[in-house]
């Protein structure tokens, strides 16, 4: 950052690897914090469609629903972001790029996971 400053896209790539290897080491809250302050950024020098924008969307759904702490409330917020995603992407991309299907794969994967997680159990188990 102190050699290209925080809005340079080389500044961007490299804080999309950092919150890639944050959640590969499963630290989610650092992941989360990076991201977003960042994203605004990128969505700002990049642009809405930029990949590394729509990377760094999916990154920040990821650090959501991935950690094992992940309440309800983060599983639906990581859906509500992969569906403002997946409308842009269709939108921008088409549906055949592949950036766009692997997020209208997480989304699908990830609306079954919130849909399991708000119905109760059968018998009404506490």
């Amino acid at each position: 950052m102190k050699l290209n400053g925080k809005e340079h896209p080389s500044t961007l790539v490299a804080a999309n690897s950092y919150a890639d290897s944050l959640i590969s080491l499963e630290r989610f809250e650092e992941a989360k914090v990076l991201l977003r302050k960042t994203m605004p950024v990128a969505r700002r020098v990049l642009g809405e469609s930029a990949d590394l924008t729509f990377k760094m969307r999916l990154m920040y759904a990821a650090a959501l629903y991935d950690d094992p702490a992940a309440t309800l409330d983060d599983l639906s917020e990581a859906v509500t972001r992969l569906e403002d995603a997946q409308r842009i992407a269709r939108r921008v991309l088409g549906a055949a790029h592949p950036l766009t299907a692997a997020i209208e794969r997480t989304l699908r994967d990830k609306r079954a996971v919130l849909c399991a997680r708000e119905t109760p159990p059968p018998g009404g188990g506490a």
